[in-house]
């Protein structure tokens, strides 16, 4: 496995270098190899560079990861390493996800400059998210924010939240633990109560189908729990047809016990409706439970809950 190098896909940011790094260093141990056996090559995506406008007015998910399946297809690049919540539920013809790291903690923060926790903010404060489904919670929880869109990496995030452009902000836990972050977060969002986008806190890598040297690297990093849960996570996103469009949550845990427990949710932009399920089963049916969870909520939410502002 040492004689050719082992050319690894990354988008440029801090967080999607420490991922890309992650993959490297377990390979490594995995297999026994020397650092020089790998590159970690860095593929600017059209979503790091269109920072002015939302994911949903210029193309969703895909534009974090469009210009790294080109450069998979192309064979620049052996692997893709990826967030996997920026993963479309249907990749590209050739390409599929064959590993998942063990997930970190899946859940939300919030860090706060008027005041540390979203319910002791001033009536009328701003808060500051790229994401549908933070936005539409943080409006469920307080209607009486103002919410604006945050775009950018963590750091560039942060950093408007020091100008003063927002009282607040939300990342993800997992992205900061991996930078040593995890300290600016002045509060912890239980995942019951703020459930976190489907895939969030998992890394993922993506490789050419057939590719049995790709297929033998990764294999012996990847986790099976997460891929279970992902798996039901995935199949509810994608029965709701899900994307950056619209907000959507889900949460699956695996048991001790052989069952993966799945709740998954969904709101109006505006936070005013919500509908939520939840759905336990044996591992071997992630698929269907993640499913027949999306088929539960698109029935008690009724066919015209979509209609409007979902493309």
């Amino acid at each position: 496995m040492a004689d050719k190098l082992i050319r690894i896909g990354t988008r440029g940011s801090q967080l999607a270098l420490a991922q890309a790094s992650e993959v490297r260093a377990r390979l490594m141990a995995a297999h026994g190899l020397p650092e020089e056996a790998f590159a970690i090559e860095v593929i600017s995506t059209s979503g790091d560079r269109i920072l002015d406008r939302p994911l949903s007015e210029v193309g969703g998910k895909g534009l974090f990861t469009k210009e790294i399946e080109v450069a998979l297809l192309e064979e620049r690049i052996d692997i893709a390493v990826h967030s996997s919540k920026d993963m479309a539920t249907a990749l590209p013809d050739g390409l599929s996800i064959s590993a998942f790291l063990p997930r970190e903690d899946v859940r939300d923060v919030f860090i706060g400059k008027a005041a540390p926790t979203i319910e002791t903010l001033p009536e009328g404060a701003t808060v500051g998210s790229a994401s549908l489904r933070r936005q539409a919670m943080i409006k469920r929880m307080r209607p009486d924010l103002n919410v604006i869109i945050f775009r950018g990496n963590v750091q560039t995030r942060l950093r408007k939240l020091e100008e003063g452009q927002a009282d607040g902000t939300l990342l993800a836990l997992a992205g900061l633990n991996r930078m040593d972050m995890a300290h600016v977060a002045t509060e912890v969002l239980s995942p019951e109560r703020f459930p976190p986008a489907p895939g969030q806190g998992a890394i993922c890598i993506e490789s050419r189908l057939g590719d049995e040297r790709a297929d033998g690297l990764v294999a012996a990093i990847s986790d099976q729990p997460t891929m279970v849960a992902l798996t039901a996570e995935r199949a509810f996103l994608a029965e709701l047809d899900g994307s950056c469009r619209t907000p959507i949550a889900a949460h699956a845990t695996v048991g001790d016990d052989g069952t993966v427990s799945l709740h998954g949710l969904i709101l109006k932009p505006d936070g005013s409706e919500m509908h939520e399920t939840h759905r336990t089963g044996v591992v071997e049916d992630a698929e269907m439970i993640g499913r027949l969870a999306g088929r539960d909520v698109l029935a008690a939410a009724g066919p015209d809950f979509f209609e409007g502002w979902a493309a």
